[in-house]
């Protein structure tokens, strides 16, 4: 069963919760080797890594200053282009 995401829900919760400009925190996990691919996503902004107990994946924290949901929505749709990534 594949998990379909509600683009517009999600952007709902985002402008319900959060005033804009706004600092939001990005998590994904990839496969070893991936991170800078995520990294590219937010280029201008720290990365935490996290590597898993066997060293297959890694953790990647990002926190960045956003300007509008549209914004977050923009990084995920491009993370989603990253092969094996998942958001959290």
């Amino acid at each position: 069963m594949k998990n379909t995401f509600d683009r517009e829900a999600f952007k709902e919760k985002l402008d319900a919760m959060t005033s804009f400009p706004s600092l939001y925190m990005f998590k994904f996990i990839v496969q070893n080797g991936k991170e800078a691919e995520v990294g590219s996503l937010l280029p201008n902004n720290k990365m935490e890594l996290k590597e898993s107990s066997k060293g297959k994946y890694v953790s990647v924290t990002i926190k960045a200053m956003m300007s509008s949901s549209e914004a977050i929505l923009e990084v995920y749709d491009k993370a989603s282009k990253i092969e094996g990534v998942i958001a959290l």
